[in-house]
C-alpha cells in the first residue's frame, strides 16, 4: 500500500484481501461477538409480550394494563429503537463501528437493569424507551461491521442467519417467562426476567471486546496503516489455522480519505443517486416491521383473549413459533447466496403474506385452536423471518461505505416507525376489543404490506450475491479520488481502476 500523506489519498487492496479469506475461527469470533445481540432483542420483545398479563395483575408492583404493556410500552420501545438507530448510526459512520457497538450495548445493559427496578409506570415507560435506543443503535453498528468483515461469498448467508437469531432470543425469552411467572411471586418474576436479560448482555460484552474495528472504515478515515496491520494479523492467523498460503489480492481501489460525511451528502447519496434503492429499502422495512411488530407484540394477548390460554403458559406457544422463525434463516440462508437475493427475498415476502391471508381466513372461520393457530404462525414466519433478515442485509450492502450505518439506521427508523409504532398501537386496540373480525383486519393489513414489499423487490431488487461491497456501490471517497460512481438499482458496472471483486 502506498500513501500520499500530502493529499490524504491511499491506494488499498484491503477490501479484496478481506473478501478472499477462507472461513476461519476469526470469522466465528466476529459472528459470536456481534451477532449475538439479536438474541437480546428477541429476548426483550418476547419477555414483554409474555409478561403483559402478569404485569397487569394486582400486586405486580406497577399500576398498568395489559394493553398499555403491549401497546404504549411496545410503541415506546420501538420509538426508542428508531431514535437510537438514527443517532448512533450517525455516530457509527463518524467515529467507527467498534466504539459504537460497545456504547450501544452498554446503554442496553443499564436501561434493562433499571427496567427491572421499575416502581411506577412512568419509570417503566422511560426505560423501555432507553432500552429500545440501545437496541436500535446496535442494528446500525452491528450490521455495518458484520458486512464489512465477512467475505462477499458468505455475506448473505451469515447476515441472514445472524439477524434470524432474534428468534433464538425469542424462544429463550418465551421459555424463561414460564417458570418465572408460575414459580415466583407476581411482583418478582418479571423483574428477574429483565435482570437475566441484562446479565446475558454482560456476557456478550465480554466477548465483543475482542472484535476489531472495520478495516474498511479505518482506511477511509485516515488510518490506512492501522487497517493494513489489522488485515496482516488476520491473514497470519488464517495461515496458521489452515496451513496454506493465501491467494494474491490483486484488486486495488484509490481512496481520498475523510474524517466524516455530512448529512447533506448522505441524503443526496440515498435519494438523488440511488432513488430506486431507497424505494426498495423503504418497502422491505415497512413490510417486515409492520408484520412483526404489529403481531408478535400482541401474540400472548391473542392466545389469552380468543383461546383462553393462561398468562403463565403463553410462553410455551411462543417458543414453538420462535423455533419456526429461527429455522427459516438457518435453512434458507444459503439460498440467498446461491439462488440469489431477488428471487429469495421476493419469494419469502410474497409467500409469507399469502400464508398470513390463509391464517386470517381460518381464524375468521373459527376452525383454529391455540395449537393450530401456532402451527399456522410457524408456517408464515418460517418464510417471513428469512425475508425480514434479508431487509437488513439489503440496505447494508447497496449503499456506499461512508453512508452504510446511516442508511441502515434511516430505513430501519422510517420503516419501523411506520409499522412498528403504528402497528402495536393499532393491533393492541383491535385485539383488545375481543372481536374476531377486528383481529382479522390486522392480519390482512400485515399480509398486504408484506406482499407489496415482495413485489417491489421483484421490480427493483439488486443482484448482490457474491459481489464485494465496493462493486455494489462505489465508496464516495473513491469517487472523490477520481473513480466514477455507480447508479441505479440494477447490477452496477465494475469500478474503474480495479475495485475489489
Amino acid at each position: 500500500m502506498s500513501t500520499d500523506v500530502r493529499t490524504g489519498t491511499v491506494r488499498t487492496n484491503v477490501p479484496a484481501r478481506l473478501d478472499r479469506l477462507p472461513w476461519s475461527r476469526w470469522h466465528w469470533m466476529i459472528v459470536i461477538g456481534l451477532g449475538t445481540v439479536w438474541i437480546l432483542d428477541g429476548l426483550e420483545v418476547t419477555i414483554v409480550g409474555n409478561l403483559s398479563g402478569k404485569l397487569a395483575e394486582p400486586g405486580s408492583g406497577l399500576s398498568i394494563t395489559q394493553s398499555q404493556v403491549t401497546g404504549l410500552a411496545a410503541a415506546l420501545y420501538v420509538a426508542g429503537a428508531c431514535t437510537g438507530a438514527l443517532f448512533f448510526g450517525w455516530l457509527t459512520d463518524r467515529f467507527g463501528r467498534k466504539k459504537l457497538f460497545l456504547l450501544t450495548l452498554g446503554l442496553y445493559l443499564v436501561a434493562t437493569a433499571l427496567t427491572a427496578l421499575s416502581f411506577d409506570t412512568w419509570w417503566f415507560f422511560l426505560f423501555r424507551f432507553l432500552t429500545g435506543m440501545g437496541i436500535g443503535g446496535e442494528y446500525a453498528a452491528i450490521n455495518s461491521a458484520i458486512d464489512e468483515l465477512i467475505p462477499a461469498r458468505h455475506r448473505g448467508r451469515i447476515d441472514i442467519i445472524i439477524n434470524g437469531t432474534f428468534w433464538l432470543g425469542a424462544a429463550l425469552g418465551a421459555l424463561l417467562t414460564v417458570p418465572l411467572l408460575n414459580g415466583l411471586p407476581t411482583n418478582l418474576g418479571w423483574r428477574v426476567a429483565f435482570g437475566l436479560g441484562a446479565l446475558l448482555g454482560v456476557v456478550i460484552l465480554l466477548v465483543r471486546r475482542h472484535v476489531p474495528e472495520s478495516p474498511r472504515w479505518l482506511f477511509i478515515h485516515g488510518r490506512a496503516d492501522e487497517a493494513n496491520h489489522l488485515v496482516d494479523s488476520v491473514e497470519a492467523e488464517v495461515k496458521r489455522e489452515t496451513g496454506r498460503d493465501l491467494t494474491e489480492a490483486d484488486n486495488w481501489i484509490e481512496i481520498k480519505q475523510r474524517k466524516s460525511t455530512n448529512f447533506l451528502e448522505i441524503a443526496k447519496t440515498l435519494f438523488a443517486r440511488y432513488p430506486k434503492r431507497a424505494t426498495l429499502g423503504f418497502s422491505l422495512f415497512i413490510g417486515q416491521a409492520f408484520l412483526y411488530n404489529a403481531i408478535t407484540f400482541g401474540f400472548a394477548q391473542i392466545l389469552q383473549t380468543f383461546f383462553d390460554v393462561p398468562p403463565g403458559n403463553s410462553g410455551y406457544y411462543f417458543a414453538v413459533i420462535a423455533v419456526g422463525n429461527l429455522l427459516g434463516p438457518l435453512l434458507l440462508g444459503r439460498l440467498f447466496d446461491t439462488v440469489g437475493r431477488v428471487p429469495m427475498i421476493a419469494g419469502s415476502y410474497i409467500g409469507s403474506g399469502i400464508l398470513l391471508l390463509g391464517t386470517a381466513w381460518l381464524f375468521h372461520s373459527g376452525v383454529l385452536n391455540a395449537v393450530t393457530m401456532t402451527a399456522c404462525w410457524c408456517a408464515v414466519l418460517f418464510l417471513a423471518s428469512a425475508g425480514a433478515s434479508a431487509a437488513y442485509l439489503t440496505v447494508s450492502e447497496i449503499f456506499p461505505m461512508e453512508t452504510r450505518a446511516m442508511a441502515i439506521a434511516f430505513f430501519y427508523a422510517i420503516g419501523t416507525a411506520a409499522g412498528g409504532i403504528t402497528g402495536p398501537l393499532l393491533f393492541a386496540k383491535l385485539v383488545g376489543t375481543g372481536k374476531v373480525g377486528d383481529t382479522v383486519v390486522a392480519f390482512v393489513i400485515g399480509a398486504a404490506v408484506m406482499i407489496i414489499g415482495g413485489l417491489v423487490e421483484l421490480t427493483l431488487g439488486v443482484k448482490a450475491e457474491g459481489k464485494s461491497l465496493e462493486e455494489l456501490a462505489t465508496p464516495l471517497s473513491a469517487e472523490h479520488a477520481g473513480i466514477p460512481a455507480q447508479r441505479g438499482a440494477g447490477t452496477p458496472a465494475p469500478v474503474t481502476g480495479g475495485a475489489p471483486g
